[in-house]
């Protein structure tokens, strides 16, 4: 038998293995789907408001300005005709050449097949068109009141980015080449790993971002030394193992986001704020909150308050004999940070010294790129999904906020993962943002309700524990760090919060990168930049204007404040004592619960 049979033979036993397991795939898939939770409307799309009114705006204008219709209609017609001849041609003429591309520069066509090849050319640049036609006449279409044309204009370049044709086995040149290449072997990965996340996400599809199986909580991220030594149903409190020999008199205390686990402060040595913060000598706590079930339906923000910040600075205290507390509050932890600082500036509580927020929302009269998912239709939708399920089930907050970002944190790795058949990177960032927790029902309607669509807190006031706060009612030293391109909280909308709290002391950075870069950015690393300015606290855009550009991380000028702020050195604290035992290692039990709803 010659070589080239023996290789047919290998080929057509590898293509029946393929389909084979092809077959068995598709089995597994139907059943996966068949375990779809019943399907909520209102969170899968806008509500029927925003269809009228955007259809009413366009009739409007078909009525009193038909000509700027069909002038759009024209234009777009008139490309995409042009570009079909101009292709056309270049065939006739046997150039086998696409025209020019005038087009702009798109990473998802960086194969040169979509330059070179008719095919693939003339399918990018008729979509380009297409692309550039839909954006024109939404941004110009009149009568559109300002939250429905920025929700607008959100879905219809969701709908844009879903029909690119990169997202498409048949137009997507990479794919189809690596198909030929492994002999369909690709696709078959491609399957199983599609198969993979939907059985994950019973029924529903979340793509899968980093290698579940690369990092283990405790083992290869989160391993700063330390022990918990509290805990009641909301949190752990983890207090540090010092690296000095003496500290700060005053202790730190941060508390982080409940939507995410707190190790992304502890991700690796080299980029781990807390292992920074051990090593310049403050006696460390951070809170670990419950990743919580059914059973949490009722737990509202005042609980939150009461029994995670009150409590938490309590046992500070009394662990380390001290009358105040520093704190750190990052994200929606920040902004509770903020309401309970108003509240014991009510009761004339003197036990916060100093407050630090990262990336902090206080005031949501700018809601931003959130602001599509905050009408409504959406917010009604998730209260009957909470009463429902008794929690707002992670999937749909890692859902939405992939759909900010839906080419980078959706395409792309659907791409990587179901038609070229890779595996997810072994990347830590990615892990922890795909390792999310639920929130409890009544809190996070309370939190949509009433400060992110009300705005209460810098209005007139958000209730807490029976008393009206508001956002002028923090008045201790304060450092707030915002960062550049945040898409979760703006940076100017973060400036207008701490712009209207009562501190006589304030001082704010302005960190380059994002919401998680722009805070864990090690000086190690002089990668991202900072501002800081004396400009006057009333807009942030003269700020801007007169900030002054450091090199580097933030982190060690935000050191050198709260050292100022933490007192004299004192022998290190090792972490518990006769009333707090050691109840296990850090990072603890509540960071590795995983619960599905």
């Amino acid at each position: 038998m010659t070589t080239e049979e023996t290789d047919k033979i290998a080929a057509s036993q590898k293509m029946q293995e393929n389909l084979a397991r092809i077959e068995e795939l598709t089995e597994r898939m139907v059943d996966a789907i068949a375990q779809k939770r019943p399907v909520n409307p209102a969170l899968e799309g806008p509500g029927a408001d925003l269809y009228f009114s955007s259809s009413a705006a366009m009739m409007n204008e078909w009525l009193e300005k038909p000509s700027k219709i069909l002038e759009a209609q024209v234009n777009y017609w008139g490309q995409a005709m042009k570009h079909y001849l101009e292709a056309q041609e270049a065939l006739a003429k046997g150039a086998f050449r696409p025209p020019e591309d005038t087009g702009p520069s798109d990473p998802r066509f960086a194969n040169p097949l979509w330059d070179s090849h008719p095919y693939f050319n003339y399918i990018k640049q008729q979509y380009q068109i297409a692309a550039q036609g839909v954006r024109e006449t939404v941004d110009k279409l009149e009568d559109l009141d300002p939250v429905d044309r920025q929700r607008l204009q959100y879905f219809s370049r969701q709908i844009i980015d879903l029909m690119a044709p990169t997202n498409f086995l048949a137009t997507n040149p990479d794919a189809l080449e690596k198909a030929i290449e492994t002999e369909g072997e690709s696709l078959v990965k491609g399957l199983e790993n599609l198969v993979r996340d939907i059985e994950a996400n019973r029924g529903d599809l979340l793509v899968t971002l980093a290698d579940k199986d690369a990092f283990t909580v405790g083992e290869n991220i989160g391993t700063a030394e330390g022990s918990v030594i509290y805990r009641n149903r909301l949190f752990e409190l983890i207090q540090y193992t010092p690296t000095t020999e003496k500290v700060h008199k005053t202790p730190l205390l941060i508390f982080p986001p409940w939507i995410n686990r707190f190790y992304i402060m502890d991700l690796k040595p080299q980029n781990s704020l807390i292992r920074w913060i051990v090593d310049q000598g403050f006696t460390l706590f951070v809170v670990s909150w419950k990743n919580p079930d059914k059973s949490y339906a009722d737990v509202g923000m005042d609980d939150y308050v009461q029994e995670g910040y009150l409590t938490a600075i309590d046992e500070v205290k009394k662990i380390t004999g001290e009358k105040k507390v520093n704190a750190v509050g990052y994200c929606i932890a920040g902004t509770t940070l903020s309401l309970t600082l108003g509240l014991l500036n009510k009761r004339k509580d003197k036990s916060i010294n100093s407050a630090t927020f990262f990336t902090t929302l206080t005031d949501f009269s700018d809601q931003g790129e959130f602001a599509v998912f905050l009408q409504d239709d959406f917010v009604d939708g998730i209260e009957r999904q909470c009463k429902a399920d008794g929690v707002l089930d992670s999937y749909f907050m890692s859902r939405t906020f992939s759909y900010l970002r839906s080419n980078d944190l959706i395409y792309r790795p659907a791409i990587r993962s179901y038609m070229m058949g890779e595996s997810p990177p072994a990347f830590d960032l990615l892990f922890w943002n795909g390792d999310s927790t639920n929130l409890p029902g009544k809190m996070a309607v309370e939190y949509l309700r009433g400060l992110c669509q009300k705005d209460r807190f810098a209005r007139e006031g958000f209730e807490v524990l029976g008393e009206t706060v508001k956002v002028s009612d923090v008045n201790v030293p304060l450092m707030a760090i915002a960062c550049e391109t945040d898409h979760i909280a703006p940076w100017v909308a973060s400036f207008n919060g701490v712009a209207k709290m009562g501190s006589k002391d304030k001082s704010f950075i302005l960190s380059q990168s994002g919401h998680i870069a722009g805070i864990v950015n090690p000086p190690s690393k002089k990668k991202y930049g900072h501002y800081t300015s004396e400009a006057p606290v009333a807009n942030p855009n003269e700020w801007k204007a007169q900030a002054e550009f450091h090199e580097g991380s933030w982190w060690p000028r935000w050191g050198e404040w709260l050292a100022k702020k933490s007192g004299a050195m004192v022998p290190a604290r090792q972490p518990g004592d006769a009333d707090h035992p050691i109840l296990a290692d850090a990072p603890g039990t509540y960071v590795k619960e995983m619960v599905k709803i």
